[in-house]
């Protein structure tokens, strides 16, 4: 910036420059900079852990198939609160496969249906032996943190919802969850959520046959 500057006797001006030093600003700025970045905690991300499928053509097929037929629920979601569940092989023929469902938390809620089934001829029930495993390791954390961070809680979790408990297989459920053209995406937001309250860790989002949404347009739901 110039400025210009009388004499008293009003002889020659004199110009003057000013300049304006930025260094402190840039100073003061990188000092905030500094201070946001090392006091700011950035967010943990969440996950949620999908067990799909194998596409391997060269798999044995026994493995592919390894869950057992007992030990599978078929879930459908509709338009609205609609829901229907299959249990074991498909039975699309048969008009009592396809049994009413819904969001509630009694016994025709499908968090209870998943609490509650029964494998192997009634010999267990997945869950109740999930949930004293998860329990266990509750504990272990609790009583000890520092040997228990985050990443080995995880890991050890997802390995009991797979069925590994003290170095022994358990039941566990598979689920395949089939939404309509026509269910809300809350309310798959809302199953997915059922899977991790329920400790189930194989399940998988598929499409509809046209012989599903025969049977499921005979039950009021039109896919």
């Amino acid at each position: 910036m110039d400025m210009m500057k009388t004499g008293k006797g009003g002889g020659k001006q004199k110009k003057i420059t000013v300049r304006v030093d930025f260094t402190p600003m840039v100073d003061m700025l990188m000092l905030l900079i500094t201070f946001f970045m090392l006091c700011t905690s950035l967010s943990k991300p969440s996950t949620m852990e999908l067990t799909m499928p194998s596409n391997d053509k060269n798999a044995d097929q026994v493995k592919k198939n390894e869950a057992k037929e007992s030990h599978s629920i078929t879930i459908f979601i509709g338009e609205d609160d609609k829901m229907f569940y299959g249990e074991g092989k498909p039975e699309l023929g048969n008009p009592a496969w396809l049994k009413p469902a819904d969001w509630t938390t009694g016994k025709t809620g499908i968090r209870y249906i998943l609490q509650h089934k029964e494998v192997d001829n009634g010999a267990s029930v997945p869950y109740n032996d999930l949930k004293i495993a998860v329990q266990e390791l509750q504990k272990k954390k609790n009583a000890n943190p520092d040997a228990y961070p985050d990443s080995i809680y995880q890991a050890e979790l997802a390995n009991i919802k797979m069925g590994n408990v003290n170095g022994k297989k358990v039941s566990t459920l598979s689920v395949i969850i089939k939404p309509t053209d026509k269910a809300s995406y809350r309310h798959l937001v809302d199953i997915l959520d059922e899977m991790q309250i329920s400790y189930i860790a194989t399940y998988v989002i598929d499409k509809l046959t046209p012989e599903e949404k025969e049977a499921l347009l005979k039950k009021g739901i039109n896919a």
